[in-house]
């Protein structure tokens, strides 16, 4: 199988590959189905192979995680973590995020999905979560989040806040982000929360 190799950036782990259908898709990714070390996406003829970049990816990802579940438990939400799982359209888009959350009751289709951008590729990745309506995507990208919720036009449209957290300003959740102690910035993050909560009472 001859496969037309567009771009290879080798200091970022990235390859982009187009021409590609939904049945060699398959075949690649089931050829590489144990190997943790690279994620595959699909878009209508296009797949990237990432390889997450280092620790920055995971700890940014691990810490907005942990953030944003001590915010949900803090304010009684109840909430569902479904981690990176694959969302598939057949034949025309699958892709795995990096965390994702069901909010009030576990469903097949998270509410959130999260991606931490350390290296841009070629795919929209907005496109990807459009087939399951997915209602929210999140982007952390160079100190950025980003919120973008589905309208009902079915089209992604960037919004300042959640939906489901419209009390949670998401500039307070990268400035604990960027705090080297993962752990002190949940502590202190927690105790923001309850100040704020004890504010409003």
């Amino acid at each position: 199988m001859s496969i037309p190799l567009l771009e290879q950036p080798t200091t970022e782990k990235l390859v982009t590959l187009r021409g590609i259908s939904w049945e060699q898709f398959k075949i690649i990714s089931a050829q590489l189905e144990n190997n943790r070390e690279v994620r595959l996406t699909y878009l209508a003829g296009v797949m990237e192979i990432m390889s997450p970049v280092g620790d920055k990816h995971e700890y940014v990802k691990t810490t907005l995680g942990y953030l944003l579940e001590a915010y949900m438990r803090e304010l009684g939400i109840r909430f569902y973590g479904r981690g990176g799982f694959t969302l598939e359209e057949p034949g025309y888009a699958s892709g795995t995020p990096d965390e994702s959350y069901c909010i009030g009751s576990n469903k097949e289709t998270p509410d959130i999905v999260i991606e931490v951008i350390v290296t841009s590729g070629t795919i929209n990745r907005k496109e990807l979560y459009k087939p399951s309506q997915v209602p929210e995507v999140w982007f952390w990208k160079s100190n950025r989040i980003q919120i973008f919720r589905l309208n009902q036009a079915c089209e992604y449209e960037q919004v300042d806040r959640s939906e489901f957290f419209p009390d949670l300003d998401p500039t307070l959740l990268l400035r604990y982000l960027t705090m080297p102690d993962q752990y002190d910035a949940v502590q202190e993050f927690v105790q923001v929360i309850r100040n704020q909560q004890q504010s409003r009472e």
